[in-house]
């Protein structure tokens, strides 16, 4: 089954764009290429770090047959969707059709979602589609352990939590409670991986996975061993001060992974608005974490 096959890192590559900001889909071809070339256990295709909130539902499904095409079987191709109930239903119709493995569901666009209504969305899109599921649970879709049990048993093909919610305890709750009936992935960030693998999940979401792949899997191994001293050790050389470059402002964590890649030869381009590019300081900034990452290239 798919949730048994996600076990190590899960690769996030980004959407790329043209200068006009219309989307660039044999960039898109090049930098897929260049990921599968290491053995990630999925890719997400226009998940949050590919600006799925950027896109149009057309474009969205556009990229991930894009991204299907490509990878060709090697590994499990997962399509973003999301917006509201409808939009969400129809995408998911059309991933599946366009050779997605599974679909990865945003919150709704109503940040104010009473829980039955939450529930209610996840269910359907469960049931707009034969794929199996994989709930983000970030920003307003906060769950509590029983919340994600009741959710389970209302969508049978929910097979995957990605949280992004940050919190260690409750997030050890829920896998405690439901136990192997999901696949448990981390997916705040690859500064969380330390407390993510120990608090017993099997996977988690890279953004370093574009530009340093060796990196991201080297520390999913690190994790999977519960070796959190030479984890740690990566971390604190390679990851945090990438992330406090990312931190700087709102939506850098997908501007300044673009312009690494950019700088590495791969395809970053712009970003599309709500999102800012970065200055040509910050630029200068992202040349010097480049040299730093040169044993991951």
């Amino acid at each position: 089954m798919l949730r048994d096959k996600l076990r190590g890192v899960v690769g996030f590559p980004i959407t790329p764009f043209q200068s006009d900001l219309s989307l660039d889909l044999a960039s898109l071809e090049f930098n897929v290429l260049e990921m599968i070339k290491h053995p990630f256990c999925s890719l997400v295709a226009a998940g949050g770090t590919g600006e799925i909130y950027s896109m149009t539902p057309s474009e969205n499904v556009e990229v991930v047959r894009r991204t299907a095409a490509v990878v060709d079987g090697k590994m499990p191709v997962i399509g973003g969707v999301g917006f509201n109930t409808p939009i969400a239903c129809q995408m998911a119709r059309e991933m599946e059709a366009a050779g997605a493995d599974a679909l990865l569901v945003m919150p709704p666009y109503y940040t104010n979602a009473p829980v039955e209504g939450l529930l209610q969305y996840y269910t359907a899109v469960g049931r707009a589609s034969g794929l199996p599921l994989a709930v983000y649970s970030r920003d307003w879709a906060v769950f509590t352990p029983d919340m994600v049990a009741r959710l389970a048993d209302m969508c049978p093909t929910l097979h995957i939590w990605k949280d992004g919610q940050g919190d260690a305890r409750k997030y050890q709750r829920i896998i405690a409670k439901l136990g192997d009936r999901l696949a448990w992935l981390g997916g705040l960030g690859d500064d969380c991986i330390t407390p993510y693998f120990a608090v017993g999940v099997q996977g988690y979401t890279s953004s370093i996975s574009n530009v340093a792949p060796k990196l991201s899997l080297r520390m999913a191994e690190l994790g999977l061993a519960q070796d959190f001293v030479t984890l740690n050790q990566l971390v604190g050389k390679y990851v945090n001060p990438l992330y406090a470059l990312r931190d700087r402002k709102k939506g850098y964590e997908v501007s300044v992974m673009k312009t690494m890649m950019d700088l590495i030869g791969l395809k970053g381009g712009p970003v599309r608005p709500p999102l800012e590019n970065v200055t040509e300081a910050e630029t200068e900034m992202i040349r010097e974490i480049v040299a730093l990452y040169q044993d991951y290239m």
